[in-house]
């Protein structure tokens, strides 16, 4: 059970990135978020309400509101420019680079609550970078001196990467004050506020069918990985649901390869060659090593784009 939805996380955000992609075409990143938060808010939030447990704020101190605020804007950065560098990145690239967000999420727990970090998850770590050295082989001189529009794409997943650890790192220390449900129901109240100055609600009267089902995608997508991974961690050790949700990118770039072999018109990137999918496979093996070099634990869940 704990692999089967851990899976189905991966495929999820697997072809989430895809989705946004392609939703480009006829909506822009704040409103796509926009319209994702607040729907998760009030489905979220209803589930909660029925169930008679909605957060209770009273007792979650000064330092506490400054944490969800952290929390806050890194999941709501980390949601807008994500989308925001797929207008400049295929979706196969977006999802590689993001990889970085747990690997920064571990090496800020190490430096922030102490915690350890074993010997395999720091090879872990080099293989990853190396992979990612390898995945940008022909473009490193590109991406070094920061110019054209793929480094720009890049630079916006890698602080997306950094906002999301800040976020993890918040929620972790509010999970002793709120539940992890509770913590992203607030989240997801205070990203629609915070970002309804920035959509355009009605833009969704000019979407094709096809946009409008990417959309719908969309917003499922935001509370049905995220349960599918919450559950999984009840079912199964947290760093064997990692090491799981570490291969989304393989299934992104092999989503990919389907659509473009079906419609070779469509605009989501090129089929890598093969220093790129070598690249790739040691980005996920990193990714891989890294979760699994510890003993295994249970965790509370987190959400990544």
């Amino acid at each position: 059970m704990g692999l089967t939805l851990a899976l189905s996380t991966a495929l999820l955000w697997g072809f989430l990135a895809i989705a946004l992609k392609l939703l480009l075409g006829g909506m822009d990143a704040f409103t796509i978020t926009w319209y994702r938060m607040t729907s998760a808010a009030l489905l979220l939030g209803g589930y909660q309400l029925y169930r008679r447990r909605l957060p209770s704020l009273g007792g979650i101190g000064l330092s506490g509101w400054g944490l969800l605020l952290v929390a806050l804007l890194g999941l709501v950065g980390n949601y807008v420019l994500f989308v925001l560098a797929l207008d400049y990145v295929p979706p196969a690239t977006a999802q590689l680079v993001i990889q970085l967000a747990p690997i920064l999420f571990l090496l800020g727990s190490l430096a922030i609550f102490r915690e350890s970090f074993s010997g395999r998850q720091w090879v872990g770590l080099v293989i990853l970078i190396g992979g990612l050295l390898l995945f940008f082989n022909e473009r490193l001189v590109e991406l070094m001196r920061l110019t054209g529009r793929e480094a720009a794409g890049v630079m916006l997943v890698v602080v997306a990467a950094i906002v999301w650890a800040a976020y993890a790192l918040a929620q972790k220390q509010l999970l002793v004050r709120l539940s992890s449900v509770n913590i992203l129901l607030l989240i997801y109240i205070g990203a629609a506020i915070l970002l309804a100055p920035f959509a355009r609600p009605s833009s969704v009267l000019a979407l094709t069918r096809f946009q409008t089902a990417l959309l719908v995608f969309g917003i499922v997508n935001t509370l049905a990985a995220y349960g599918c991974f919450a559950e999984a961690l009840v079912h199964w050790e947290a760093s064997r649901v990692s090491a799981v949700i570490a291969l989304t990118p393989l299934i992104t770039i092999a989503a990919v390869y389907v659509i473009l072999a079906v419609r070779p018109e469509t605009d989501i990137g090129e089929r890598l060659g093969t220093l790129g999918l070598a690249g790739a496979a040691l980005i996920v093996a990193g990714s891989v090593m890294t979760a699994l070099g510890k003993a295994a634990t249970k965790a509370e869940p987190m959400v990544l784009e």
